[in-house]
């Protein structure tokens, strides 16, 4: 008996000991475990991700044909005046649909109507319909003596300040609030620069621009055409196109000090700081052509590291104001990602003088941080400089230095716009530039 007992203890010890060998193998064996939201994360491990809303990713979000063309500047290649030929800007007003019927119209009045009553009177004996997307409130009043009906329908919508399309299949007009255009542009980006700019600062922003044919399409109200085409004829009729080359830096000085920006003037000399233009922060220096990118960077290095975070360009037409956008611009995710940089300014006649005269103001989402009235002659640069990087920082407490500051580079040029049929040979730098656009 004992031994049978014997025998089955050493059975069951064999049957374990092959159990947990068998166990053993099977389990895999992990050298590191990492626990997320207490998911087991290893090498063998497929990553589960949360499901994301369907919001365009960041980087498409980001993407831009204009942002090449417009955040970037050539400092070796910059002319500070040049002259492109006139080139006609035209508006066309796409999807009215198809042509009329060749119906003439002759001693019609209406008088303080809708535009739909007063084309539902027009075309009554017709099977013309006339509908709408919304109700039009505006009421019209007018007389046509003699037309086609085309014409009628044109006046009327004009007046009543809404838009038309015709369907010639279901015999039917429809009015809209909304209508869209195609802008054929000039072949200067300059031009094109200014054009858009000019619309960016009307705050028209549903642009589709096509590079390649240089054409702009648009969608809007009446106030939308009003102010479009206002840019239109404003540019069509200026000599000047006003445009800017920018730099932006943040400066970190190598000691517990600030920059000393008297140093400017042994530096460079007093004639190469032209003015000197307080703001409610920070300071506008008018300065020389010497004073450039190049040595303003090599006259920073002797006290400070100098990151340029932002560069650019942008263009106006005479008179018009826009705006430099830092973060669009911008080489990364910085503090100062929320600047914007706005401008209006004209050149011409400035008390005898040939100017430019600009406003420059510095803004962010939180209202102006400053401005500058900067009147300076072709062929100067502004360097605005002491405004803190601590404006922008938004916690309590940050590593940056009290001393780090937003250091803008500006150069500003002219872009004379001439008569198509003119002979441009004239050099397009040094005084006989100057003398021409004096002249």
């Amino acid at each position: 008996m004992k031994k049978n007992i014997l025998l089955l203890s050493m059975f069951l010890g064999v049957v374990c000991a092959c159990t947990r060998t068998t166990n053993q193998t099977n389990v895999p064996q992990y050298d590191t475990v990492t626990v997320v939201d207490n998911l087991v994360i290893d090498e063998n491990s497929v990553p589960i991700f949360p499901k994301k809303a369907a919001l365009t990713t960041d980087t498409a979000r980001r993407f831009s044909i204009e942002l090449p063309k417009r955040c970037r500047v050539d400092w070796n290649n910059q002319n500070v005046a040049s002259v492109v030929p006139n080139e006609e800007i035209s508006m066309i007003r796409l999807e009215t649909g198809d042509q009329f019927p060749e119906l003439k119209v002759s001693d019609y009045d209406f008088k303080d109507v809708s535009v739909r009553s007063g084309l539902e009177k027009l075309l009554s004996g017709t099977d013309i319909s006339v509908v709408e997307d919304a109700h039009m409130y505006e009421k019209i009043s007018g007389s046509i003596e003699s037309g086609t009906l085309a014409d009628a329908v044109n006046l009327m919508t004009k007046m009543g300040r809404v838009y038309y399309s015709y369907d010639s299949a279901r015999a039917e007009i429809k009015l809209s609030h909304r209508g869209k255009w195609m802008i054929k542009m000039p072949r200067d980006e300059n031009i094109i620069m200014a054009l858009l700019d000019a619309m960016h600062g009307a705050d028209i922003r549903n642009l589709l621009v096509n590079w390649n044919d240089k054409t702009i399409v648009m969608e809007g109200n009446y106030q939308t055409e009003r102010e479009v085409q206002k840019i239109i004829s404003d540019i069509a009729s200026k000599k000047h196109v006003l445009a800017w080359d920018i730099d932006v830096y943040r400066v970190y000085p190598k000691t517990d000090n600030p920059i000393i920006w008297m140093n400017l003037l042994p530096a460079f000399g007093e004639k190469n700081v032209r003015m000197s233009i307080p703001g409610v922060v920070g300071r506008a220096l008018v300065v020389g052509p010497e004073i450039n990118t190049k040595t303003l960077q090599e006259f920073l290095a002797t006290q400070a590291n100098v990151v340029l975070i932002s560069q650019g360009r942008f263009s106006i037409p005479d008179g018009w104001q826009s705006r430099f956008d830092i973060g669009q611009c911008g080489k990364e995710e910085r503090l100062e990602t929320d600047l914007m940089i706005g401008a209006t300014g004209k050149y011409g006649d400035f008390g005898g003088y040939d100017k430019i005269d600009a406003k420059i103001v510095l803004r962010t989402t939180s209202g102006e941080l400053t401005s500058f009235n900067i009147p300076s002659t072709l062929g100067d640069n502004y360097v605005i400089v002491g405004i803190p990087t601590h404006s922008f920082v938004t916690t309590p407490e940050t590593l940056i230095s009290p001393f780090a500051e937003l250091v803008v580079f500006m150069s500003p040029r002219v872009i004379t716009i001439s008569d198509a049929t003119a002979k441009n040979d004239v050099p397009l730098s040094g005084d006989a530039l100057r003398e021409y656009l004096n002249n």
